[in-house]
């Protein structure tokens, strides 16, 4: 039956921050909300609606370990394994404004979810967790975060239905807009709940800890949007949007979702150990490194075989240690 569970979830997940993607971008465009805007914002925050959802329902019943998890290694799948398939169907073409803001920013999350679970090897008494004091530090980096991509860009009038009919993009109404907007949300509380127990099922009949199943089998489900998103993008040419994407996620994933989810509930971080904390931050230097090489800023197929390598290394460590 947990299994049942961890399909079905999964399954609303997947629809419902497909719907929400929709009805709030459509929401925006209503709005007269430039498309930048609504590629930095709500396309990032709907592919990690998942994330968000997840977490929260994790921390609420209990299962702290499983929403950090989800988290860090939602971070690591998304730099190793999207960047990494993304470069193998298409080199990836990084542009010189995300190398130099976004990408550093993403470090800079990294860095400082790792200074907080590491505050035994840093000399500092107590428990290792993410108290609330820290989940609203968190909000606050989100909300600079949110204000510098909105100096960045300027609002564009609301576009014309004729025009967008035109580029095949047909208006949605906005009683449409709202409503998919709501059946997503819906579908993605529902769907969280449930992935949760069928995740939580399978993880203690298997002998593994929740933070593992967090950092593997939730995190790579959860990640699904985004690999949907931008392996599209990069077939159809656009590595720009596939690149934007993950960057946007892995920063709102530490900065919104588990701020959020710490302001609700304190997140001590159980099984996920310093050695996780440094993938993840790796993997975001790396990342960064690579797009440097030479001052080419293009990730190609080699660099992308060497990311998912890293990943499988990764993963192996983690089964080796069950």
């Amino acid at each position: 039956m947990d299994i049942v569970w961890l399909i079905l979830g999964l399954g609303l997940i997947l629809f419902g921050a497909n719907w929400l993607t929709d009805g709030a971008s459509a929401m925006a465009k209503k709005w007269g909300v430039s498309d930048l805007v609504v590629g930095l914002t709500v396309v990032a925050f709907g592919t990690s609606a998942p994330e968000l959802s997840i977490s929260i329902v994790s921390a609420v019943q209990g299962s702290a370990p499983m929403a950090i998890g989800n988290v860090v290694g939602s971070n690591i799948f998304n730099v190793l394994v999207i960047i990494g398939v993304v470069a193998l169907a298409r080199p990836v073409k990084v542009g010189k404004s995300i190398m130099q803001n976004e990408i550093p920013l993403v470090i800079l999350a990294s860095l400082a979810l790792l200074a907080i679970g590491s505050g035994p090897v840093l000399g500092i008494v107590g428990e290792r967790v993410v108290s609330r004091a820290d989940g609203i530090l968190l909000l606050l980096f989100f909300a600079i975060f949110m204000r510098y991509t909105f100096s960045q860009v300027k609002h564009a009038p609301e576009g014309d239905p004729a025009e967008l009919e035109a580029q095949g993009k047909p208006s949605m109404p906005m009683w449409k807009a709202v409503a998919w907007s709501v059946a997503g949300l819906a579908a993605l509380v529902y769907g969280g709940d449930r992935f949760v127990a069928g995740a939580s099922g399978i993880a203690l009949s298997l002998g593994m800890s929740e933070a593992v199943v967090g950092l593997t089998i939730v995190a790579a489900g959860t990640s699904l949007p985004e690999l949907a998103t931008s392996l599209t993008a990069a077939i159809k040419g656009n590595t720009g949007i596939a690149v934007g994407n993950v960057i946007g996620s892995c920063i709102f994933n530490i900065f919104f979702v588990l701020g959020v989810t710490a302001a609700i509930t304190p997140l001590p971080f159980g099984g996920i150990g310093e050695f996780d904390l440094l993938v993840m931050t790796g993997a975001a230097l790396l990342f960064w490194l690579m797009g440097w090489k030479f001052g080419e800023r293009v990730i190609n197929r080699w660099e992308g075989g060497v990311l998912l390598a890293c990943y499988v290394a990764y993963v192996a460590v983690q089964l080796a240690n069950l």
